[in-house]
């Protein structure tokens, strides 16, 4: 879901300037991981490069053909109305976890580098009863905006523009969390000269603008 609005813009992009169609179909990277594991029929798959990597060990993609399309870091943000926290040291981001009266993370990568962080902290037993999981698919954004956290952690690139949350800005550098998104084509998928221009156009200097505007960074 992080690379959601990017990939959308520039398929539509992609389609203007090679009248080749292209379709995104944006679903949590969980349920994602489990279609194409299914067998349901993809010609490129984008994900966390980890899960990419999986998916190609397991024989579904095509591991010779991935290509690094973006790295996106993991912002924090707080409800519109809400005091600013202070986040500019990684204790001050420790300290507003602790202060926070519910936390809210996501599913994947960054809420798994996020868990992994509060129990180097050793506050994970002391926030548990605060922590909260958005569903695959939510945006943690959408939980602040409606009072179910007070303090959300997740991809910059899914915070930004969500209504009624306030982005306090990225993590620290210390603790910043950074998560390469991959693609690769299917490894018997039906059109595979259209997936390899399409993987070439991903990683292209000519994406570097929007995938800044999205608050992510090119590979």
């Amino acid at each position: 879901m992080a690379t959601k609005g990017l990939l959308l813009e520039l398929a539509a992009a992609y389609t203007r300037a090679s009248s080749v169609p292209v379709s995104i179909e944006a679903v949590g990277g969980m349920d994602a991981a489990r279609r194409v594991s299914a067998g349901e029929p993809f010609d490129v798959v984008v994900l966390a490069s980890d899960a990419i990597d999986k998916l190609c060990a397991a024989g579904k993609l095509d591991a010779s053909r991935k290509t690094d399309v973006v790295r996106s870091g993991v912002a924090v943000a707080v409800a519109a109305n809400a005091a600013r926290v202070d986040i500019s040291t990684e204790e001050a981001v420790r300290r507003a976890v602790l202060e926070a009266a519910v936390i809210a993370c996501s599913t994947g990568p960054s809420g798994v580098a996020l868990a992994a962080l509060f129990e180097r902290w050793g506050i994970a037993d002391a926030i548990k009863g605060r922590l909260v999981q958005a569903p695959p698919g939510v945006p943690v954004g959408s939980l602040i905006a409606r009072g179910e956290a007070s303090l959300g952690f997740q991809q910059f690139s899914e915070l930004i523009g969500v209504e009624g949350i306030a982005l306090l800005g990225p993590l620290p550098p210390t603790i910043q969390i950074t998560t390469v998104f991959s693609a690769a084509p299917m490894a018997n998928a039906s059109k595979p000269d259209a997936a390899d221009a399409l993987l070439a156009y991903l990683a292209s200097p000519a994406t570097e603008e929007a995938k800044r505007r999205h608050g992510m960074e090119p590979t």
